[in-house]
């Protein structure tokens, strides 16, 4: 579908030094999560929202971690949610550019956050700023939520207290723009092998922790295998991944502690509490018992999976926005990581699709990470024609 004049009036009202300074804003803006730093984002975009005579309201999640919402009121049904967070993942090593530094070069910007997903903040509240004198039948709403990174308090916060109905969510992540239907949750598991320690020299008089772990561990890979057998359609299989384990205080004591930390992938049929009552089920048929062993276990992180029919209005009017608005031949896809989109799709029973500048493969969570500008600049296209059309 072509842009019409009317929608091509709209477009013309897209302020590109605007969308480049925000970002830049934001870049600068510390908000590593650990240790949730994400107070001065926060502050960049309500000041930004403020100036552009935006609704801005600002919800205490925790002290000095604020969710933001940023509206442009219009009719009273129902609106569009853009979605994004404003925490990002710590620097790590390896940068060439300074990762606060907001550096414009060779048509990219560079920073911590660039792509993963300041860069999609800033479209999506330029793309707001270009709807303010648009007649819509309902608000398009930015949701900057706090904690994405680490345990989602933020959307948690969110979906708990959201009275505003919504045709669609886009959760504005980096997808190479590409119109993303799926997506992976993610779950965190947490199992403690409690023994008893004693001299190594007599190792069968205590109760080795690090024994019962590594049978834990060996129970998981088994799970991860037999998944391959079930992939879905656009996502693959869910995935079981040890990514963490910690026990024992010297090499001559027998260790009465360990603990080890799992990440598992979620199918958009899947609930997390299934998945840990099944690892508690195969953990007790080990009979760690047997060996003088308890074990306890739990969820520390749960982020749902979802996925939208491919004839869903939200899908079709997006889809057909991206591509009006200059977005590459792609088909529409799945995305095997993990988002707080999953959230709005399983509590709130609203549509959702992932759509935004940068990729979360070859930038996000990476040193130099960086956005293209050109990106930024046809997410906010997508954004603004997509709320014209769903809402028009």
């Amino acid at each position: 579908m072509s842009v019409t004049p009317a929608e091509q009036a709209v477009l013309d009202r897209i302020d590109e030094d605007l969308l480049v300074r925000v970002t830049g804003d934001l870049l600068r803006a510390r908000g590593q999560n650990p240790p949730g730093e994400e107070a001065a984002t926060v502050e960049v975009l309500a000041a930004a929202g403020r100036e552009l005579g935006l609704e801005v309201l600002r919800t205490e999640v925790e002290p000095d971690r604020d969710n933001l919402s940023i509206t442009v009121a219009s009719g009273n049904g129902p609106g569009l949610l853009l979605l994004g967070h404003t925490d990002v993942v710590p620097v790590g090593d390896g940068w060439t550019t300074d990762p606060f530094g907001g550096e414009v070069r060779d048509g990219r910007i560079y920073g911590r956050g660039a792509s993963d997903m300041k860069g999609g903040l800033a479209a999506a509240l330029t793309a707001i700023a270009a709807l303010r004198e648009s007649k819509l039948t309902g608000p398009v709403e930015l949701a900057a939520v706090v904690d994405e990174e680490e345990t989602g308090k933020g959307i948690r916060a969110y979906v708990g207290a959201r009275q505003r109905p919504f045709l669609g969510c886009i959760t504005a992540e980096p997808t190479d723009l590409q119109t993303i239907i799926a997506a992976r949750g993610d779950s965190y598991l947490r199992v403690a092998v409690h023994g008893r320690s004693c001299h190594a020299g007599n190792p069968d008089d205590g109760a080795n922790a690090i024994y019962g772990a590594a049978a834990v561990v060996a129970e998981i890979e088994h799970l991860h295998v037999s998944l391959a057998a079930e992939p879905h359609p656009l996502l693959g299989p869910a995935t079981w991944s040890v990514g963490q384990i910690n026990g024992g205080t010297g090499g001559s004591i027998v260790p009465a502690h360990c603990t080890l930390v799992a990440d598992r992938r979620l199918l958009p049929a899947e609930s997390p509490a299934a998945v840990l009552d099944d690892l508690r089920h195969r953990v007790a048929a080990l009979k760690l018992e047997d060996r003088g062993l308890t074990v306890e276990l739990d969820m520390p992180m749960e982020m749902p999976a979802f996925e939208t029919p491919a004839d869903a209005q939200l899908v079709r009017s997006t889809e057909s926005a991206r591509r009006a608005a200059g977005g590459r031949d792609l088909p529409l896809g799945g995305w095997t990581a993990a988002c707080d989109g999953g959230y709005i799709a399983r509590d709130l029973g609203i549509p959702v699709v992932v759509l935004g500048p940068g990729s979360v493969t070859t930038q996000a969570h990476r040193p130099d990470e960086s956005v293209p500008l050109h990106e930024l600049l046809t997410a906010a296209r997508a954004y603004t024609l997509t709320a014209l059309r769903l809402l028009g």
